[in-house]
């Protein structure tokens, strides 16, 4: 990816992605997907770049930006989805912050952002089921088990999500070595 018109294309997909997607992280993963996937790289790249992108430190969803866009246009890619992906939710929250009191009396705003949370936990279920489905077609039952032991220690126990991903990564590199030496 070398020409002015693919730098232009990652510019303007990154705008887009980055002033429309709300929610957090994983609502960036569809948008991805339909962008990037096909065209720069597979379903099972955006696998492990999300998984990537949730054990760094920093947003997840800049995090998810950045790599895609490295991994589409080297490291011109990684500065214009790092810019393009902090730029609009900047300008938002400035435009935000100077109407601050408008926009939290509105009830209009107040029924937009919570009819945004319907459709933005709809989109993490989306992610949730891929990612499960990603996992069953390895038919490995230590995943599953550590996909229903970190949904059951966290949400009903609250263990805090570091940890599980912490024992969670221990338990897949002991398998492995397991493996490996079988």
């Amino acid at each position: 990816m070398k020409t002015l018109k693919d730098y232009l294309w990652l510019i303007r997909i990154n705008l887009i992605i980055s002033t429309f997607t709300f929610g957090g992280g994983y609502v960036v993963v569809p948008m991805i997907r339909k962008y990037y996937v096909g065209r720069f790289f597979t379903e099972e790249d955006l696998v492990e770049m999300a998984a990537v992108a949730q054990s760094s430190p920093g947003a997840i969803a800049i995090n998810l930006c950045v790599l895609a866009g490295k991994k589409a246009a080297g490291w011109a890619g990684f500065v214009i989805t790092l810019v393009c992906g902090i730029l609009p939710p900047l300008v938002i929250i400035g435009v935000i912050a100077q109407f601050y009191q408008a926009f939290a009396a509105n009830p209009t705003v107040n029924a937009v952002l919570t009819g945004m949370q319907a459709a933005v936990a709809a989109l993490i279920l989306e992610v949730v089921v891929d990612m499960v489905t990603a996992i069953r077609s390895q038919r490995s039952l230590l995943l599953l088990i550590i996909v229903a032991g970190s949904f059951i220690l966290n949400a009903f126990f609250q263990v805090n999500v570091a940890l599980i991903l912490v024992f969670s990564c221990l338990l897949v590199v002991f398998n492995r070595r397991k493996e490996v030496q079988a």
